[in-house]
């Protein structure tokens, strides 16, 4: 970027002027050359950790991509933010730190780049809870940026076939059930995660990374070039020297994070049948990047979008198989027809100039357009008395049998109650599980549930019982699982005044979900319920769930 053409930079006002000495003398201190202080200052957010597979590889991406900003005539200067590792978290009280960390991330950046003045952003990530809390502090700062993400895992190969995290689950209720021994259980755990990366299905890790390219934030191939090929590498270089040609013409994430670009990205997401998490993270960055965004609208997207891909947990195939078909350009140019393809993006080309030549190379992982696995797209919003706020499915991992269906209710006010039934079969074929009490205020942070939701899939009875919940399931989860219930038990929802034996009606086809109970017989019965007492009422998780909104809103903040 030459000097004489620049455009005013953020960065001047802590190396400007005679009253700037100090700063310049702390950034000498730093090795800087004059060279160096006179460039554009971009940050370099680096969610790298020893704790998270997804993540201990992002040092060299990081390097990557500083050495692409340097290429570039600009000035990299790495920080962090923190992460949790959701499998690990997963069954304990670290889940409710899981999504309370989106927060804490957004902040983090907010605070490192409004302090160290940086005049654009590259930001390095590949996680659950990291890339939507990333994606909310780009919208919220909204300088030029750019995302780079670690990429997925490669499948695991266990007897003969193509393996994951979500197989490790699920073989626990095999395990149960006396249909695999723990000797062949402790294998499958050797072989399901072989390579660093974010796991290897359309969990919602890589359903964030995919919506990032396709909101136009992050680079063709972002979502889909594996954690271990070279080509990410690559692509980090490339990143890095990009952002200095967001910053040279300008543009910033709010021309693409609009709600025409939420759109397109749950477009793309119910193509792929992706996590319904996304659902709940593109609400909070549409709410960052003051885009009003019904939840909804979600289904007028299902309604348009067929569903066209497959990938584990809904099938076999994995995120390796969607690159070798093409990758995300190759879906977005199968459903071109539904997006809106006049949108910016940080190539600096439009959506429709990104995609125009892509094609797809395996009809068996993305499927034509106009002969998809479903007509309708794999995410749909359910309402009714049980959920007058709304709930989310990812239907197309539920099994036919399962779209429609009555049952009698079984409550439980805990995941580690639901668990144990669950493990000891405390239930029968027709039950419809409800899991309460773990919403983003009641958890208190909406823990995600896959330890049931797998041990019900593991025993083969995800065709059979359903589990709702006012918390959140893992991308990983299949089957008749319905969760986001809004409002949650803990704010009074209906959810709160199940008893057993309620009958409850699943109806996903026409969006609904019921309680055979009538408004006064609920409003009696949440009447009657002793106050919400907090199950956790010291330090961070307390000042969470005084200030998050339902997840019908996003979990956001209170404004």
């Amino acid at each position: 970027m030459a000097a004489a053409s620049r455009p005013v930079l953020r960065s001047d006002m802590v190396k400007k002027g005679v009253e700037r000495a100090p700063h310049r003398s702390l950034l000498r201190a730093l090795g800087l050359t004059d060279k160096e202080m006179s460039q554009p200052f971009v940050g370099v957010v680096n969610s790298y950790s020893e704790i998270i597979p997804g993540h201990t590889h992002l040092r060299q991406l990081a390097e990557a991509a500083k050495g692409g900003v340097r290429g570039a005539g600009g000035t990299p200067f790495e920080v962090n933010v923190p992460g949790v590792d959701d499998g690990i978290a997963m069954g304990h009280i670290g889940m409710r730190y899981s999504l309370a960390s989106r927060e804490v991330i957004a902040d983090g950046v907010e605070c490192m780049a409004m302090a160290h003045a940086f005049d654009a952003l590259v930001f390095v990530t590949n996680c659950d809870k990291i890339v939507p809390g990333m994606l909310m502090a780009a919208v919220r700062l909204n300088l030029p940026c750019i995302f780079i993400a670690g990429g997925p895992m490669l499948a695991g190969q266990w007897q003969g076939r193509a393996v994951d995290l979500n197989t490790v689950f699920e073989a626990v209720g095999l395990v149960s059930k006396g249909d695999l021994s723990e000797e062949e259980l402790g294998r499958l755990e050797e072989m399901a995660c072989p390579t660093c990366g974010s796991c290897a299905g359309m969990f919602t890790a890589n359903t964030m990374n995919c919506a990032t390219e396709a909101l136009g934030l992050a680079l063709p191939g972002n979502g889909t070039i594996p954690a271990v090929d070279a080509a990410r590498i690559r692509l980090a270089k490339e990143a890095g020297a990009q952002v200095m040609e967001l910053l040279e013409r300008d543009l910033r994430p709010r021309q693409m994070v609009t709600r025409d670009g939420i759109w397109n990205a749950l477009a793309v997401d119910t193509a792929l049948g992706g996590s319904t998490n996304s659902i709940l993270h593109l609400l909070a960055i549409a709410h960052e990047a003051g885009a009003d965004f019904p939840l909804d609208m979600v289904n007028e997207i299902s309604a348009r979008t067929p569903e066209l891909c497959r990938i584990s947990p809904a099938g076999s195939h994995h995120v390796e198989d969607l690159q070798r078909a093409g990758g995300i350009a190759a879906v977005m140019k199968e459903i071109e027809s539904v997006l809106h393809t006049e949108l910016p993006t940080v190539t600096g080309k439009t959506v429709g100039e990104n995609i125009a030549a892509a094609a797809v190379c395996d009809r068996t992982v993305i499927r034509p357009f106009a002969e998809p696995y479903s007509p309708r797209g794999g995410l749909t919003v359910l309402f009714g008395s049980l959920a007058p706020e709304g709930a989310v499915v990812k239907s197309g991992a539920v099994a036919p049998q399962m779209m429609s269906h009555r049952g009698p209710a079984r409550c439980f006010d805990s995941e580690a109650e639901c668990t144990q039934a669950i493990m000891s079969r405390h239930f029968k074929e027709g039950d419809v599980l409800v899991l309460r009490y773990e919403g983003p205020r009641g958890g208190p942070g909406m823990p995600e549930m896959l330890s049931p939701t797998s041990m019900i899939s593991g025993m083969g009875m995800d065709d059979k019982v359903a589990l709702i919940t006012d918390g959140r399931f893992s991308g990983a989860t299949r089957g008749a699982s319905i969760g986001h219930v809004s409002p949650e038990a803990a704010a009074g929802g209906p959810i709160a005044a199940l008893r057993d034996g309620d009958e409850v009606s699943i109806d996903i086809a026409n969006q609904r979900l019921d309680i055979a109970l009538s408004q006064e017989e609920i409003e009696a019965r949440l009447a009657a319920l002793p106050p919400f007492q907090p199950k956790i009422d010291t330090g961070y998780l307390k000042r969470y769930a005084q200030y998050v909104t339902s997840a019908s809103r996003g979990a956001v903040f209170k404004d």
